[in-house]
C-alpha cells in the first residue's frame, strides 16, 4: 500500500522540534507553509546496483534521523533506482517513528529514465515503452531524450510515485525544461510549459503533488536575452493564469556554488521595471529556491563543509542539496547542523 499524505506545516515543524537543542537556530527555515532543512539528501549520481541502492537506502535514514528532511530525486536517477531506493528508505523510517508528514519528498520528470539498466536497443526501448503505448510520439521527444508534453509527465509523475510507493510527492519539477530550447521556438517552448502547468495544476487538484516548478541546470543562470535563458518572471505569470493566485509554482531548483554564483549575482530577471537577479525575483515572487550542485559532485577546491556552508547562507537559497551515497558522507556533512548559516541567508 502507497504510503499516505504529504508533508504538512504540523508535520514538518514536529520534525524540527525532534532536533532541538542539536540544531543550530536557522538550520531550519519556514516557506511555503513548510519547515525545511538547511541541508538536503540528492541521489543523483552511482552505479545502478544493488550496492549503490543498500547504501544509499543506509545514507537517506541517516540522514532523516540525523535533520534532513528533505530528499531529492528524479525518474532518470540511476535508471529510475534511486526513486525506488527512497521508498525503500521510507519505509524502514516510518518503522523506526517518523511519518510521511515530517518530510519534503521532492522529484524531477522530463528526460526519458530507463528501467534499471540502460537497455541494448534505445530507440526499441523508447517505441515500446512510450511511443506505442501513445504516452509521445518520437516528435514530442527533443534531442532523444527529453519530453514535457501532458500525458509524458503524467506518466512519469504517476511512475515517480510508484517507484517511491506514495500517494503525493511534495515537490514534483520540470526537469531541465532548457533541453528545448535548441529545438523549438521561444513561443512554442513557453506554450508547451502552460500546457506542462495546466497538467500539473490538475494534479496538485487530484492530490498527487503539493508544489511543482522547474529544476535546471543553465536556464535560470544565463544572461537575459541569451538563447537559453529561461525568465521566472514569465513562468509565474503562466501559473498564475493557469493556476489563478494560489497557484502551485513554488519551487525552483538550480546550481548554487562557489564556481557558479549567478543565481545571486547575475541581475537577469526583469521584476517591476528593475533588474535582479533570480534569487531575488523568487523571494518577491512567493517562489522558494533549493540549490543543487552544492558542492559541485566534489571538483571544488576546498573543503566540502566549507563549500556546503556558503551555499547555505547564499541570499535566498532555503536548501542545499548534497549528494550523499554513504552514511559516513552524512555523518561527515551534518555536522554543520549544529553551526548557524551566515546572516547573509536574507534579502
Amino acid at each position: 500500500m502507497a504510503l499516505a499524505n504529504h508533508a504538512t506545516s504540523d508535520g514538518t515543524q514536529r520534525y524540527r522540534e525532534r532536533f532541538a537543542g542539536r540544531a543550530a537556530e536557522n538550520h531550519f527555515r519556514q516557506r511555503q507553509g513548510l519547515t525545511l532543512s538547511s541541508i538536503g539528501i540528492g541521489t543523483y549520481l552511482g552505479h545502478p546496483d544493488d550496492v549503490t541502492d543498500e547504501n544509499y537506502a543506509n545514507a537517506i535514514v541517516r540522514a532523516v534521523e540525523s535533520g534532513v528532511n528533505v530528499i531529492d530525486s528524479a525518474a532518470n536517477y540511476r535508471f529510475q533506482r534511486s526513486e525506488r531506493t527512497i521508498g525503500r528508505a521510507l519505509k524502514t523510517l516510518v518503522d523506526r517513528g517518523f511519518s510521511r508528514e515530517e518530510l519534503v519528498i521532492c522529484t524531477k520528470g522530463g528526460y526519458l529514465p530507463f528501467d534499471g539498466a540502460p537497455p541494448r536497443n534505445v530507440r526499441e526501448y523508447v517505441d515500446e515503452t512510450f511511443v506505442k503505448p501513445g504516452i509521445a510520439s518520437f516528435e514530442d521527444i527533443v534531442g532523444g531524450s527529453h519530453c514535457m508534453t501532458p500525458s509524458y509527465l503524467q506518466n512519469q509523475l504517476d511512475q515517480s510515485l510508484r517507484n517511491m510507493d506514495l500517494e503525493c510527492v511534495d515537490v514534483y519539477y520540470i526537469h531541465n525544461p532548457e533541453s528545448q530550447l535548441a529545438h523549438v521556438s521561444d513561443a512554442e517552448f513557453y506554450s508547451r510549459l502552460r500546457l506542462a502547468f495546466e497538467r500539473l495544476e490538475e494534479n496538485r487538484k487530484s492530490g498527487k503533488l503539493q508544489f511543482y516548478g522547474v529544476a535546471t541546470w543553465n536556464g535560470f543562470r544565463k544572461p537575459a536575452g541569451s538563447a537559453d535563458h529561461h525568465s521566472l518572471v514569465r513562468m509565474i505569470e503562466i501559473a498564475r493564469e493557469v493556476g489563478g493566485e494560489e497557484h502551485g509554482f513554488r519551487f525552483i531548483q538550480l546550481p548554487v556554488n562557489l564556481a557558479m554564483p549567478e543565481a545571486i549575482s547575475v541581475e537577469n530577471e526583469t521584476l517591476d521595471g528593475e533588474r535582479v537577479t533570480v534569487a531575488e525575483a523568487a523571494h518577491r515572487l512567493g517562489v522558494t529556491m533549493i540549490a543543487s550542485g552544492s558542492i559541485l559532485q566534489g571538483r571544488l577546491a576546498m573543503d566540502v563543509r566549507t563549500a556546503i556552508q556558503f551555499v547555505r547562507s547564499a541570499p535566498g537559497v532555503t536548501t542545499a542539496l548534497i549528494g550523499m551515497s554513504r552514511v559516513e558522507h552524512v555523518d561527515k556533512n551534518l555536522q554543520l547542523m549544529s553551526m548557524n548559516a551566515d546572516e547573509r541567508a536574507t534579502f
